[in-house]
């Protein structure tokens, strides 16, 4: 559906029963975000605050809270793309439908932006009158969670030349100068980063512009992995089906509709510690020297909504947009990566750290069956975009088996662990660049990566015997069954990577014997019970805690001209070390103040009974 505004969005929600208004002043600081959390968890309605407690504005989240919710707000324009896929893919289909072609022509105009002369932006407030949103304890500050930031390369101010992107800000804290300063923390491989060198090398001055709010079209067009050269303003226009006007205000690029945009420049040779931040891998990402904006201004329609929304452990409600662009570029991913049939950055598990993948391989059809393609194929997928990011990188040949649908993840990982010689089909990439908020490599953005390629005819079967565990080495406690052929063992606390050396070294030896031959994989953990509980604890703890070059061991692992190989089976070290960030959890004062604001609201008391 288009939508004009996020309110209109809103109302539009409302009258699905989809939105519910929270009439009661709550405490932006952490009441409204842990209020939010239980919300998304039951799968519940967008959240209208009417009141937020130091602020004259009022606040709106969980909008994309379901997938359902999601698919929703942009069915109409799915249908399009779908259409514009299959162009892409095969452009003769123009000739072959030349009606569809001429109906879907005025939406190919909405991606062309407009400058208006009458400003819809005219109001002025300070960064301290907005809603502070801190979600975890040890938040250093409140956070802008879904800004749309607006950059250019020098001397340009040309929506065709515009990136936009969803880098967190924070309003306050640390030693921010109130209502003068904000921090900017942008990631690798993000297009901020280009046009912030260029400044840098012109000596101009980078000037930021920052929405926050506008139809929900904006905040999903921020986070899309577009080609380079395709700016987001177009791709907002056609994701809205309707053309992204913008103005020119006190020399900055201003959206009309938005509801907030803040203004400001980005402080030359001057960084802030910014952070820590309770982020999207279920931890807290630590305070570090990022980007200051200075000279704000901060403009707002009138009658305007905060849009936010609230990260954590995944799921969260930024797992639907993981959603969304899968069903839009699914079909243009060989085009992208050939070869590549499907991928899968596996949310649960925190996004980067796992990406499962299917290839194809088509070298030597006639010989016997072995990684040789898919290995071209994984080095352009971590060679390229946001696959870059990826630690460990699992991919399969889709001939001649049926290979699990990447989604069905423990499926796919059975197929693999069947078949994945590990004498052959590790490849390890040390000392570079990983995602900025994993903290489980050997420094900031720095650790290791991953390849576990399969194409092989099955080398084993998969045992899910647990009793077979039952007489562990001392240093090990337990050990419980995840999956067949996926074993979690208890041990005590990480201390230093000297000592572990000597727990692995126990553990292979008891491991080296026939019977665990069909355990391939064997993770190390702190809380086995924790582990085996649900398939996701097990993603989540095992792809978040654990560095490739670091924790990986093996049966009987060996070195030879410098490819790292072992038997089955392969044990991931991925246990908490004293380098890793802390994990979230919520406030206990907290969440029996939620208790009582759900007791005491009617609507909401109906929701959890």
């Amino acid at each position: 559906m288009t939508y004009q505004s996020l309110r209109h969005c809103c109302e539009d929600l409302e009258k699905k029963g989809q939105l519910l208004r929270i009439k009661e002043e709550l405490d932006p600081d952490l009441v409204i975000p842990e209020l939010h959390r239980r919300i998304y968890q039951m799968k519940g309605p967008a959240l209208l605050f009417e009141k937020v407690k130091n602020s004259p504005f009022q606040a709106v989240s969980n909008i994309f809270g379901t997938s359902e919710r999601t698919f929703y707000l942009f069915e109409d324009v799915l249908k399009r793309f779908e259409w514009l896929i299959k162009v892409k893919i095969d452009p003769f289909s123009l000739l072959k439908n030349p009606g569809s072609s001429l109906r879907n022509l005025p939406w190919l105009f909405s991606a062309i932006p407009f400058k208006k002369r009458n400003v819809a932006l005219q109001s002025i407030c300070s960064i301290s009158n907005l809603p502070k949103i801190r979600a975890w304890p040890k938040d250093g500050g409140s956070f802008i969670t879904l800004p749309q930031v607006i950059s250019f390369p020098p001397g340009s101010m040309n929506p065709k030349q515009a990136n936009v992107g969803m880098y967190r800000i924070q309003l306050d804290g640390n030693d921010y100068l109130e209502d003068q300063e904000i921090g900017l923390h942008y990631q690798l491989h993000r297009g901020i980063g280009i046009h912030h060198q260029n400044h840098k090398s012109a000596q101009s001055k980078f000037q930021l512009s920052i929405g926050v709010g506008g139809p929900p079209a904006f905040s999903l067009a921020s986070i899309f992995p577009l080609p380079e050269g395709l700016s987001e303003i177009l791709f907002s226009g056609l994701l809205n089906s309707r053309r992204y006007a913008y103005a020119i205000q006190d020399g900055y690029f201003i959206p009309q509709d938005v509801d907030f945009c803040i203004t400001g420049t980005v402080e030359d040779q001057v960084l802030k510690e910014e952070g820590p931040f309770g982020d999207h891998l279920g931890y807290y990402s630590l305070k570090h020297p990022f980007p200051v904006l200075s000279h704000i201004k901060v403009w707002h329609k009138a009658d305007p909504l905060w849009h936010f929304t609230v990260v954590g452990r995944p799921p969260q409600e930024d797992t639907s947009f993981g959603a969304i662009i899968h069903s839009i570029v699914s079909e243009l991913i060989g085009s992208e990566f050939p070869g590549i049939k499907a991928v899968h950055a596996v949310d649960v598990a925190g996004v980067h750290p796992l990406l499962l993948a299917i290839g194809s391989e088509r070298y030597m059809p006639f010989r016997e069956r072995k990684p040789e393609e898919i290995l071209t194929q994984a080095n352009h997928l971590l060679g390229k975009g946001q696959t870059s990011l990826s630690k460990y990188l699992i991919i399969a040949a889709s001939n001649p088996d049926q290979v699990p649908d990447v989604h069905h993840i423990a499926d796919f990982l059975k197929y693999v662990l069947r078949r994945v010689d590990f004498k052959h089909d590790l490849h390890f990439y040390t000392h570079t660049t990983i995602d900025t908020l994993d903290y489980s490599g050997s420094g900031f953005n720095e650790g290791s990566k991953l390849v576990i390629s399969c194409n092989r005819d099955p080398l084993r079967e998969l045992s899910n015997e647990v009793s077979l565990f039952t007489l562990l080495p001392t240093s090990f406690t337990k050990a419980r069954l995840i999956d067949h052929g996926i074993i979690a063992i208890e041990s005590n606390a990480f201390s230093t990577y000297e000592f572990a050396e000597k727990e692995l070294f126990e553990l292979t030896k008891f491991l080296d014997a026939p019977q665990f031959e069909n355990f391939p994989l064997v993770v190390l953990t702190e809380d086995a019970d924790f582990m085996a509980a649900d398939f996701s604890n097990f993603l989540w703890v095992t792809f978040t805690r654990s560095n490739p070059s670091h924790d990986v061991y093996g049966l009987r692992a060996s070195h030879q001209f410098k490819h790292w190989s072992c038997d089955a089976p392969l044990i991931i070290d991925a246990r908490k070390k004293p380098h890793h960030a802390t994990v979230l959890e919520p406030d206990p004062k907290t969440i029996r103040e939620v208790d009582q604001i759900i007791y005491r609201n009617p609507e909401l008391h109906k929701l959890f009974s």
